[in-house]
């Protein structure tokens, strides 16, 4: 392999394309608002997640570099290309600059608000990585706000009201996979390894603290938000809902408490009951939005 198709590999791989996944949270507003999906919105909302993709590679590639002493000492994130030193800390931030510049330009040539959005979650991200991420909660707080933008952004992108019941679920779900995260990490790789300084901060039973009470909330934030959004005649879709949603948060649970969801996206991947569960999910909440 030559040395340009090393490099293009190596940046690929620290974009974290399997990471990729999270941005499908710009579908979750349109979706929750019923929105017709004509070519203008399926345009929209993929241009949205394209944006996000690349707002979001570029915070990785900074990340990254900024970290590079911590991930060489973690068993897995050493092997990532910029601690391997696979790929060079100057070509990261190069790319880095690129992504967040094209991320900008497409979110305002698809709506102005959704460019705001994308810049407010870059300058977010920036300072997490340079400072924030060493104090505790507020790292739990910053990281939750990022996926919290990306269901926020679907919403600016096609136009559509965002329920209050939704921004909770939004939110507190979220809370709960970062927590989960943090709590998988701290019993995979432990705080002597001194790769995350917050851990530091955090024992394992504050963690499960923080992703019991949040998967609470957010439990109890669908189930209203189901019940005040159903219309009252024929089949309650939504309420039914309520079934597969608890039992999709109770199957990632389990991932949790056994330390396998410091990476969210894989433990969802390597779980094909959690996978099964959310597609019955989606389907029934669709036929609630969309039959009524």
């Amino acid at each position: 392999m030559s040395t340009p198709s090393r490099t293009a590999h190596a940046l690929v791989r620290s974009m974290r394309p399997r990471q990729w996944t999270k941005n499908l949270l710009v579908v979750a507003a349109p979706l929750a608002a019923g929105v017709r999906w004509d070519a203008a919105t399926i345009l929209d909302v993929l241009g949205t997640f394209v944006a996000f993709t690349l707002a979001a590679n570029a915070i990785y590639l900074l990340n990254d570099v900024i970290d590079i002493d911590e991930d060489r000492r973690h068993p897995r994130k050493k092997l990532r290309p910029i601690a391997s030193g696979a790929l060079r800390p100057m070509t990261a931030v190069t790319t880095s600059a690129v992504c967040a510049g094209l991320a900008l330009v497409l979110g305002w040539a698809i709506d102005r608000e959704l460019a705001a959005t994308l810049l407010v979650y870059l300058l977010i991200q920036v300072a997490y990585a340079v400072w924030l991420k060493e104090q505790p909660v507020i790292d739990l707080a910053i990281v939750t706000g990022g996926f919290l933008l990306r269901a926020i952004a679907g919403g600016v992108a096609v136009d559509v009201r965002l329920s209050q019941w939704f921004l909770l679920v939004a939110s507190f779900g979220s809370l709960f996979m970062v927590a989960g995260k943090r709590y998988s990490e701290l019993r995979s790789v432990g705080k002597d390894a001194r790769t995350r300084r917050t851990l530091d901060s955090y024992s394992e039973s504050y963690l499960r603290f923080v992703w019991s009470l949040a998967a609470a909330v957010t439990i109890t934030a669908y189930s209203l938000w189901a019940f005040e959004i159903s219309t009252g005649s024929g089949i309650n879709w939504h309420a039914i809902s309520i079934a597969p949603f608890v039992m999709g948060l109770l199957r990632y649970a389990v991932d949790v408490d056994r330390g396998l969801a410091g990476e969210p996206e894989e433990a969802v991947l390597h779980d094909p009951a959690l996978q099964v569960i959310a597609v019955s999910w989606l389907v029934i909440f669709a036929i609630g939005v969309y039959a009524s």
